[in-house]
């Protein structure tokens, strides 16, 4: 996820014009996010998000490690 769009609680910054406009789509990005999420386990997917800053060798080894770990696990109804 990008620090500016979704809300990185270390890189996240805010425009310094048309303030109220940006804090408010800025913090529905941030909802839109959660709600996506949600809906996405509720559906048996496990959502994994990194920052656009984060070490992609780390990232890429969480996948690996959540990948082999769904192979294993039974699968809801869909």
């Amino acid at each position: 996820d990008g620090c500016f769009w979704h809300g990185c609680p270390e890189h996240a910054t805010q425009p310094a014009s048309n303030t109220a406009w940006w804090a408010a789509k800025l913090a529905a990005n941030v909802q839109r996010d959660r709600e996506t999420d949600a809906h996405l386990h509720a559906i048996g997917w496990a959502v994994l998000r990194f920052w656009e800053h984060a070490d992609m060798e780390v990232a890429a080894d969480l996948v690996a490690q959540s990948w082999a770990k769904a192979q294993g696990a039974p699968r809801p109804d869909r």
